[in-house]
């Protein structure tokens, strides 16, 4: 069997290998990420201006990311995204293991902003998946995915924490490279891309922006990656203080809202995979449309908790519903992109979400300080509604141009 049968039957292995890799690959960032402020006053930072210290080094890499996020996924579609996989999980091995060298917040910063370069392993094994999988399969295969990167936010903080508290900081760094690194090692070892045959010329990032500007589909898809990014980053710093004022105390709040988060994450798994075969059946703008305006409407119901057991029965809610968001985004974009250009696809859209977490957190922390955390659940809310009737509108319109034709 030559390798273009072997790659064209392997699909499923492909799916499951880069599922492994993502994961790994989320867990790696999550097990140092939630640390880095604890991380700051251990290398000499004051306790008066770590929180701004916190908030330049989590921006600058998200800033970063977003930049060259379009280079990479134009690299990838040019080289090879098998190849772009491998380069971001060697580049973020040596990161991770220069971060447990670092001696002072300025070589952090330096070493955070090589993070943000070295980006890229995550959308490189999106467009793999999106480009190798079969059409009836792609919104489950998306779903599928998804789970990957949830499970590994779920599992980096609890390994993270526990390596932290048994080795320190600097070694969860160490062991945070070699996840990486393994999970880079499945990819070189297992997955398999198919060369592509077209005879598609080199583009800049420039123009592939243009083309994204101008396919109003896509361009609107990035619009609301970026919203739901913002709305997902406004809410996560704010999370635990929220949790200590339910709870009438800071003591315990650490944990308790690593609880909520982890809570959030396991409804995503539970429901993208669902959500992802349903808009295969129903159509993806339906299910999107759905997605939005329900999560919306049960993240402003968050503004009149009073309790923590309600807080955590509606962020439940709310991730098995947001949890149709993304796979249903991504799956529009396959379909409204050709093969080769998937790869950039992936790389814009990973700029709208990096965009999203740079801005999310500055947003949430502005509205927070004005009008209170509570009041950001309902700003938050109206926002993912407004986008959810929006698409319901465009779904509305694709029906009626479908039955008039």
């Amino acid at each position: 069997m030559n390798r273009r049968e072997a790659t064209s039957g392997s699909w499923k292995k492909n799916l499951w290998i880069l599922w492994f890799g993502v994961l790994l690959s989320s867990a790696s960032y999550t097990m140092v990420v939630p640390f880095l402020p604890l991380f700051l006053l251990d290398i000499g930072v004051t306790k008066e201006s770590v929180k701004l210290w916190t908030g330049v080094i989590f921006s600058s890499a998200f800033l970063v990311g977003a930049i060259m996020a379009p280079i990479w996924g134009a690299r990838a579609d040019k080289s090879g995204k098998r190849k772009m996989v491998i380069r971001a999980g060697i580049s973020l091995g040596v990161v991770y293991l220069l971060t447990s060298l670092v001696r002072n917040p300025w070589e952090l910063l330096a070493v955070r902003l090589l993070q943000g370069f070295a980006s890229g392993f995550v959308p490189a094994s999106m467009a793999i998946v999106a480009t190798t999988i079969p059409e009836n399969k792609m919104g489950w295969g998306l779903g599928i995915m998804q789970t990957s990167g949830a499970t590994g936010t779920i599992l980096g903080p609890l390994l993270g924490g526990v390596l932290a508290e048994l080795f320190g900081m600097r070694m969860s760094f160490v062991i945070s490279s070699l996840v990486i690194l393994i999970a880079t090692l499945t990819v070189w070892l297992f997955v398999f891309e198919e060369k592509s045959l077209s005879n598609h010329q080199p583009t800049h990032v420039w123009e592939d922006m243009k083309m994204a500007w101008h396919n109003k589909i896509i361009f609107r898809m990035l619009i609301f990656l970026f919203l739901i990014q913002v709305v997902n980053m406004a809410l996560q710093p704010l999370i635990t203080l929220y949790v200590a004022e339910l709870q009438g105390k800071l003591e315990g709040a650490v944990l308790s809202s690593g609880i909520v988060f982890s809570l959030t994450g396991i409804a995503g798994i539970l429901a993208a995979p669902y959500w992802g075969k349903k808009g295969q059946q129903k159509g993806f703008f339906i299910i999107l449309s759905i997605s939005l305006l329900v999560s919306g409407m049960v993240n402003m119901t968050q503004y009149f908790t009073t309790n923590i057991w309600q807080f955590s029965i509606i962020q439940f809610i709310f991730g098995l519903f947001i949890a149709g968001a993304l796979p249903s985004i991504n799956a529009i974009v396959v379909e409204n992109t050709d093969p080769d250009f998937r790869g950039r696809a992936f790389g814009l859209t990973t700029s709208a979400n990096q965009l999203g977490g740079m801005i999310g957190p500055l947003l949430g922390g502005l509205v927070g300080s004005f009008v209170g955390i509570g009041f950001v659940f309902v700003v938050t809310g109206v926002t993912l509604v407004i986008c959810g009737g929006y698409v319901a509108g465009l779904a509305r319109r694709k029906r009626e141009v479908r039955e008039a034709g």
